[in-house]
């Protein structure tokens, strides 16, 4: 109870602070921190109101994350909390649980002490807390610790062989797929390694091959209830008559439910599959050449080794001490081995990305404070030893808690972006799209009721479309593709309309008739937006790369030049940047050092009252590849090049100008402008 207490109230520092930003709250409540969650909180939205039935992801929401979904749901529908209340705490109550798992391992080996401050420091090492935190609604929650669970229930079936505690295992690996499916690779290779450990020395125990045969059997890819018919028919049928059977007997049918679970689950290959996605850095090829997502997911990419460190455990010392603490650990109890696929994944982190550092952190936390009490029993006098095995136990703490106090991230969206998404809301009906970058899909989902074509989760070859819309230099193309790209995707809610549209024809071909009014298109059935956010221009350059690239050989169109900085003092005509870069406004000429960069044109751009765009521009007939546009009523200068310039995105948001044939505002103001495609 103190341990869990203790997690969750580390958690209300970030909500101290959070209540002093009025921006952070909607509907009387503090939003969430993390884009993914509305995915999960609009598919709760939808069973607990009906909203959002028209979008053909909710399914997906449903099928692949019941557990977590139907928790939240009966958690609102059972009690006074409103869903927004419910998914901004429920990270915090549910992920500080992990302390049970954590000390009940202490107490397995006899050492519930080290249990207790391995599960203070479990409970808010870095990884763990950054995605946990309060409003951090994802399956973080319930992946490490369920995992963590799973893991005590290995080492309690090698510790004690009664068969109530196979069930309870059993138990936990059903119901672990309908929160998390993805860890499963991490509960295959512990499954193995208890399966090895078992047959080499525990193999003179008749239950060990009884414990392997249920176990395999709740790992099988077969559902769910014919595994629980079958484990309870089994366990039943072998506990009758196993002592009627010889080990000899047991190891055949331990063998042979090995066999099922090896060669009819695609075990290794869906372990390799994990490892091969998060590697993957180059350009998904094939007939037609995408831009690989994962090369721009920054929790997906290559971390150094200080920040594995760090959020392991909260600084490289800790980490060594905790990789010491595991080996010691598995010499004196070598049921631990079970636990190298955790360290061995936080470690793999520095290839593959931050996100999964944070599946090591309970035993690394477990092994640190292991480490300090078995240096502690070789004190002398006993109550010195006690004594420096708790301070330097508590110790751990400081650095974790240092960067909880200092990690302050802010909602997904700010009170008048969701009121933008509101109005639209009001104007749109459920089953009409918003054509917007992946980032962005689930909170459109969830406070505009409208579907993307992309979203967080579904963010693969269909990224070309959308980048090369919000790219594009022709309102024709980005309305005609805009029209063709969601009709398709009605008609097909489970293919990638990229693929559809682009491998019957000539990519480029495509293109260039698209850029035609009389463009024959799919029969119009529902409204389709445009979301143009103040946000996306710190992301453009990323966006643009989706769509900058011709599908036929992988290549790129072109360089673009996109960056932003800020005016700091104008001296005569000369405007100083805030990145030490100076334009000579008279001339046309962008100076960095002694280099000159002529310049095409300079734009002012300044938001007016009734939301419409006032721009002035001054045309210097230079033959350079660069303009300059000032943000006026932001106070941004955007340099960028000619063709980027004319790219919808910089014309509709930033400069106002749209066709007015093709294109209606619908919402303005100055974080967001949402145009209705007419076609």
């Amino acid at each position: 109870l103190i341990a869990y207490v203790f997690s969750f109230a580390i958690r209300m520092i970030w909500v101290q602070w959070a209540v002093t930003h009025p921006e952070f709250f909607w509907n009387g409540q503090l939003m969430i921190n993390t884009n993914d969650g509305y995915f999960f909180a609009s598919a709760v939205d939808y069973l607990l109101t009906g909203a959002h039935a028209d979008n053909p992801r909710i399914s997906v929401a449903l099928n692949s994350y019941p557990g977590m979904i139907y928790a939240t749901y009966y958690l609102v529908k059972l009690t006074p909390l409103s869903l927004e209340t419910a998914i901004l705490y429920m990270p915090s109550i549910i992920a500080s649980f992990v302390v049970i798992p954590i000390i009940l391992t202490g107490k397995l080996i006899k050492l519930p002490w080290v249990g207790f401050f391995a599960a203070l420091l479990g409970s808010i090492t870095w990884s763990y807390y950054n995605r946990t935190m309060v409003g951090y609604y994802d399956t973080d929650m319930f992946s490490v610790f369920l995992q963590f669970t799973i893991f005590y229930f290995f080492l309690l079936t090698i510790y004690s062989k009664e068969g109530k505690n196979i069930l309870w295992l059993t138990a936990a690996l059903l119901i672990y797929p309908c929160f998390y499916p993805q860890g499963l690779s991490l509960i295959y290779a512990m499954f193995i390694l208890w399966v090895l450990y078992q047959l080499i020395f525990q193999k003179d125990q008749q239950n060990s091959y009884l414990f392997i045969i249920v176990t395999s059997i709740a790992l099988w890819a077969i559902p769910a209830w014919i595994k629980i018919v079958l484990i309870v028919g089994i366990f039943i049928f072998l506990e009758y008559i196993k002592s009627k059977l010889n080990y000899k007997n047991f190891f055949y049918l331990a063998l042979a439910s090995l066999f099922v679970f090896f060669f009819f689950g695609d075990t290794f290959g869906l372990i390799m599959e994990k490892v091969k996605a998060y590697l993957d850095r180059g350009i998904e090829a094939g007939d037609l050449h995408f831009y690989e997502v994962m090369q721009t997911v920054r929790e997906a990419g290559k971390i150094s080794w200080d920040t594995v460190a760090n959020r392991i455990t909260g600084g490289p010392i800790l980490f060594i001490l905790s990789l010491i603490g595991y080996i010691i650990l598995v010499i004196k109890h070598k049921p631990f081995i079970i636990a190298l696929p955790l360290i061995g994944v936080g470690i793999f982190a520095h290839w593959a990305g931050l996100r999964f550092t944070v599946y090591a952190v309970p035993i690394a936390a477990f092994s640190i404070i292991y480490l300090f009490y078995f240096v502690s029993r070789y004190i002398v006098n006993e109550k010195i030893g006690n004594v420096l095995f708790v301070v330097t136990s508590l110790s751990t703490l400081y650095p974790n808690i240092k960067h909880i106090i200092y990690y302050k991230v802010p909602t997904v969206m700010n009170k008048m972006e969701v009121q933008d998404l509101d109005k639209l809301n009001k104007i749109a009906a459920s089953k009409d799209y918003t054509i917007a970058w992946w980032d962005y899909g689930y909170p459109i989902w969830f406070y505009s009721d409208t579907s993307t074509l992309i979203d967080g989760g579904k963010h693969h070859e269909d990224n070309y479309i959308v980048s090369k819309i919000l790219q594009s230099d022709s309102s024709v193309l980005a309305a005609n593709l805009s029209r063709l790209a969601v009709e398709m995707f009605v008609k097909h809610p489970n293919a990638t309309v990229a693929k559809i549209l682009f491998n019957k024809t000539n990519p480029n071909t495509l293109l260039q008739k698209l850029e035609k009014n009389k463009y024959a298109l799919l029969q119009k059935t529902r409204e389709i937006y445009l979301y143009l956010p103040f946000r996306m221009i710190n992301i453009f350059p990323t966006v643009m790369l989706f769509g900058n690239i011709d599908l036929t050989t992988g290549k790129r169109l072109y360089q673009p030049t996109f960056f932003m900085t800020k005016p700091v003092r104008q001296e005569g005509n000369i405007i100083r940047l805030s990145n030490g870069l100076r334009l000579d406004i008279q001339n046309g000429l962008l100076l960095q050092g002694n280099k000159k960069y002529p310049v095409t044109r300079l734009v002012v751009s300044t938001l007016q009252k009734d939301m419409s765009i006032k721009t002035m521009e001054q045309t210097y007939g230079k033959k350079g590849n660069l303009s300059v546009i000032y943000l006026q009523s932001y106070g941004r200068v955007v340099l960028l090049d000619n063709r980027t310039f004319n790219s919808l995105y910089i014309q509709m948001f930033m400069l106002g100008h749209y066709d007015k044939t093709l294109f209606e505002p619908v919402v303005l103001s100055p974080y967001t402008r949402i145009y209705r495609i007419k076609k």
